[in-house]
């Protein structure tokens, strides 16, 4: 029985598509309920809906071999999982952007607000310029407008949001889009079906 992490919503009914595609058929899913936990027995798979963040989680510590997920959910969890293959949709970038007027003022740390606290860091930390950072969970784009910080790094689609709020795009850090991770132990004792998963995917196993 292979286990699969399901995230919730449109990214989910993508996944799904595809592993049904290629034999992991389960109708159910398709049908209106509540219901979290989906097998088939026939097909050797059993889904189960979780938050598009907890993918990971759920990977990584066994009650699920495989799962799809953001990358930027992967870089900012840190999560101990296999990344196999890059699906290819989802597709947007991890960004830092300012003011179209900003300009670094070097001689003292730079005031970043981000959700992705990790990634701030990391990213800065290899650039090694001093940060702080201003922890928001949406709307980051007020925090420049409104002084408080000099920067935010966030996720861009297409940056129409940053042009309506007079942001633009400094640097790119990173290019997101939805990845297929698994359970290292899983990899060990179920490495010939999810390599089989992954080349009917369309990729090669990294």
């Amino acid at each position: 029985m292979l286990n699969v992490a399901l995230p919730k919503g449109r990214l989910g009914d993508k996944v799904y598509s595809l592993l049904a595609s290629i034999g992991y058929e389960c109708k159910e899913i398709l049908e209106d309920t509540r219901k979290l936990i989906f097998i088939n027995e026939e097909n050797g798979v059993k889904y189960f809906l979780v938050k598009p963040s907890d993918v990971a989680i759920y990977v990584e510590n066994g009650a699920a071999d495989i799962g799809v997920v953001g990358k930027d959910i992967l870089l900012e969890s840190e999560s101990d999982v296999y990344e196999l293959l890059d699906l290819g949709f989802g597709k947007c970038r991890m960004c830092v952007a300012a003011k179209d007027d900003f300009r670094d003022n070097t001689s003292r740390p730079l005031r970043v607000a981000t959700k992705f606290t990790n990634i701030a860091k990391n990213y800065y930390d290899s650039i090694n310029r001093e940060i702080e950072i201003v922890k928001l969970n949406g709307s980051v784009e007020l925090a420049p407008i409104l002084g408080l910080s000099d920067v935010i790094v966030d996720i861009v689609e297409t940056g129409k949001t940053l042009v309506e709020n007079g942001l633009s795009v400094k640097e790119e850090i990173v290019p997101i889009s939805a990845r297929l991770i698994v359970n290292k132990s899983s990899y060990f004792f179920k490495s010939d079906e999810i390599d089989k998963i992954v080349t009917e995917l369309g990729g090669d196993k990294k």
